[in-house]
């Protein structure tokens, strides 16, 4: 089906909209470039973005004092975890003016499905499962999926090691993940050793950590940040009334080391876009011997002359994972049609 066209009022609408953004953008311009004129911004400095509220961007400086920012127009969306050089004004604010390279990017679709980055310079993206409520494998292969698509770094979290005796087998399903290449911690928040386990774990860098409702990401990051109170959504600068976002992430300093970048959007993490590429990453080992099928657009499910399959049959590749694969592939492809219709 084509695209339907839009009416010369919702054009008329939609061109009206980006005039006025363009016409705030270059007075906001106008405003900073008199403040540099004047002498009244500092000399460039290195900051972290912290959080994002919009128009304006809370950075913290060498000094850990934080400073609300606005944003010269020129300059790429920004996110929290970016590092930024910025320059304070004379009334308590700042302005900036660049950001520094970023070593990876985490990202969503908005509500209209284009990927939108969410965070930056995200170093590992910890993939919390549990036994009780247990954590299907299936599910953790779709977040290795999607840590895939951003080339992050994925670890598996089994926390509550504790209640293993109520998932038969999942031991054994976690220690398939290691013989993977994948890394493993196995550990329980609730017991002091476990919890020393988790915090060097995250002591260095930045992390995330993602899983299903039930396996405590709450509590872990609680106990991590004692200090703070996470609420379900930032306080809107404008209004000063809370807000159930999605997609708005803040960082935090963990106080025996490393960083938290944490939202409930983030912590909710899934297949949100997924591409050949991005399937194939998420399951290394039915990807080689993908290479070797005799047809390029061999599925894998009834070839008589498929590598995978045969691969399957001499136990170099579980079944259960291939299974996840199948799925995974046929759900993507139903997504890309509706899409496409």
């Amino acid at each position: 089906m084509s695209k339907r066209k839009l009416s010369k009022q919702q054009q008329f609408r939609i061109d009206r909209i980006q005039q006025e953004r363009l016409a705030r953008a270059q007075k906001k311009d106008r405003v900073i470039e008199e403040k540099i004129n004047q002498g009244a911004l500092s000399e460039a400095q290195a900051g972290l973005v912290i959080a994002h509220f919009g128009a304006t961007i809370d950075v913290e400086g060498a000094n850990g004092q934080i400073t609300r920012c606005h944003v010269r127009s020129n300059l790429p969306a920004l996110v929290t975890g970016d590092q930024v050089l910025w320059q304070a004004d004379d009334q308590g604010s700042g302005v900036i003016s660049a950001v520094q390279d970023r070593r990876s990017i985490l990202t969503r679709p908005d509500v209209r499905g284009t990927l939108r980055p969410v965070a930056a310079n995200v170093d590992r993206i910890i993939i919390v499962a549990c036994p009780s409520p247990r954590t299907p494998v299936n599910l953790i292969d779709r977040y290795l999926v999607a840590t895939a698509h951003d080339d992050i770094k994925p670890v598996i979290l089994l926390n509550k090691i504790d209640l293993i005796d109520q998932a038969p087998g999942m031991r054994d399903e976690i220690a398939e993940y290691e013989q993977l290449g994948y890394e493993v911690v196995i550990a329980s928040a609730k017991d002091e050793q476990g919890f020393k386990v988790i915090q060097q774990l995250v002591a260095t860098g930045n992390s995330v950590f993602v899983g299903q409702s039930g396996v405590s990401k709450s509590s872990i990051i609680q106990k991590l940040l004692p200090a703070e109170e996470i609420r379900v959504g930032d306080i809107s600068a404008a209004t000063g009334k809370g807000r159930h976002t999605t997609t708005t992430a803040r960082l935090y300093h963990i106080p025996s080391g490393g960083q938290l970048i944490d939202s409930p959007g983030i912590r909710e993490y899934g297949l949100w876009h997924t591409s050949e590429a991005d399937l194939a990453k998420g399951f290394p080992e039915i990807d080689h011997f993908a290479g070797l099928c005799k047809f390029n657009d061999c599925s894998h499910t009834h070839e008589p002359t498929c590598a995978v399959k045969k691969a399957l049959d001499d136990q170099f590749i579980l079944k259960r994972r291939l299974d996840s694969y199948l799925a995974i592939r046929d759900s993507v492809d139903e997504v890309t049609m509706r899409g496409e219709s």
